[in-house]
């Protein structure tokens, strides 16, 4: 018996990377959500049956979660899926979690309690699985067992699914526990290409003579591609330290070509990516992952750059859509996993704790000053109650700074200021 295609939505789509994977692994999209209109006009190209609508993915006159809610005629979506910003938390950036305007990563676990979907599908950057936002992970991981879902993180690197490239994305994948006893992260498949073995076909496509011999020193994978925003300049393919890396795969980083290299170039460094070469190495090709990139080059490389890889997405697709249907082995989860012991047990005891009675609880050997620097963490991300009494210092767990979707959070205020330079 064939298996029906399951239904996704997708916010934060972007150009299409997580899309098109997810529909290779099998899920039709019900509508997909995207902030940037060079973005969305990409994805109706590419599918023009899709419903895609752009806007603000928070604002409930672009979309309202509650339309997608189980109800009489109405079964569940069965996967809520999406690439939430990711400068809240990237290394590169300043890391302010929870109080960035661009962060949506708890805004989209809440919306589990409203749509109800059989799984959840979030990718962040590996900035995500930082001690920075140990506390943050906790209080996701936390919340979804509230809402009646068992969730698990983690690192998936694009290159161990034929991807010629260093790209580690923070993964998050939860269901209902029925479900989840089935679901197995994907396993790698096998050695990615090199940079050369990638790219030869498309550098030689305009009879270049150093093609060959170019291929042979771009012998390795490359660093990650770096996107970008509407916050700075054009196109190139990343800071100063990747720069560096691709100068030693052959590769001139400052820019984006518009064509490959003529018959007789030359170049000091190597020469430049196109467009389309920098989506090859993002996964696309001409066979099962064809896609094509609308509007000007610096828009498509952005568009590129910042895309979930399609293989990448397609493989976790294929995971969850085994476990929604149980066609794998059950296996245990060990959901347990104490990302922040202090966050826990503030959380629990809901009241003020010595440093003594924190040590107490966690069972950490931590010396006072290694306590207050994680407790400092935790207290950029949620309110920290500190009380000085006279014999020690107590703290106590305020809430969540993060945009959750109320009406009078900051986070609507700053969005609005910032909006032009949003992507």
């Amino acid at each position: 018996m064939t298996e029906q295609p399951l239904r996704v939505i997708e916010i934060c789509a972007g150009a299409g990377g997580q899309a098109l994977g997810l529909e290779q692994a099998g899920f039709e999209h019900e509508l997909a959500v995207e902030l940037d209109q060079n973005a969305v006009n990409t994805l109706r190209h590419n599918r023009p049956q899709w419903k895609v609508v752009q806007g603000d993915v928070a604002d409930l006159s672009v979309w309202d979660p509650a339309d997608y809610a189980p109800g009489p005629g109405r079964f569940p979506i069965d996967l809520l899926a999406g690439g939430v910003p990711c400068p809240p938390f990237t290394i590169a950036g300043k890391q302010l979690g929870a109080t960035d305007e661009r962060d949506l990563f708890a805004w989209a676990v809440e919306q589990a309690r409203t749509m109800k979907p059989r799984a959840l599908l979030l990718e962040n950057v590996r900035g995500l699985s930082m001690p920075r936002f140990a506390g943050y992970r906790q209080h996701v991981l936390d919340r979804l067992q509230e809402l009646g879902y068992a969730a698990e993180w983690r690192l998936l690197q694009a290159s161990h699914f034929g991807v010629a490239q260093l790209r580690p994305r923070f993964v998050l994948v939860a269901m209902e526990p029925a479900d989840f006893a089935y679901f197995h992260w994907p396993e790698p498949a096998g050695e990615a290409p090199t940079v050369g073995e990638t790219l030869l076909p498309l550098m030689s496509i305009n009879g270049w003579r150093g093609a060959e011999e170019w291929a042979e020193k771009a012998n390795d994978i490359a660093p990650t591609i770096v996107g970008g925003s509407k916050k700075h300049g054009g196109a190139d393919l990343g800071p100063t330290r990747a720069k560096r890396a691709w100068a030693d795969l052959g590769v001139d980083a400052l820019g984006i070509a518009n064509h490959a290299p003529n018959p007789d170039d030359e170049f000091l460094v190597g020469p430049k990516l196109t467009c389309e070469m920098v989506a090859r190495l993002q996964g696309w090709d001409d066979n099962e992952f064809k896609w094509i990139f609308t509007g000007k080059k610096t828009s498509n490389y952005r568009q590129i750059g910042n895309a979930f890889p399609p293989p990448v997405a397609k493989a976790i697709g294929i995971a969850i859509r085994a476990a929604l249907n149980r066609t794998t082995d059950r296996r245990e989860h060990d959901l347990d996993t104490a990302h922040d012991p202090i966050y826990r047990a503030l959380r629990d005891n809901g009241d003020f704790m010595t440093a003594a009675q924190i040590i107490r609880a966690t069972k950490l050997a931590l010396e006072p000053h290694e306590l207050e620097r994680r407790i400092a963490l935790l207290s950029r991300d949620f309110y920290i109650n500190i009380c000085n009494g006279k014999a020690a210092t107590a703290y106590k767990l305020g809430q969540f700074k993060a945009f959750l979707g109320q009406e009078d959070h900051v986070r609507h205020e700053q969005f609005n200021q910032h909006r032009t330079k949003i992507s």
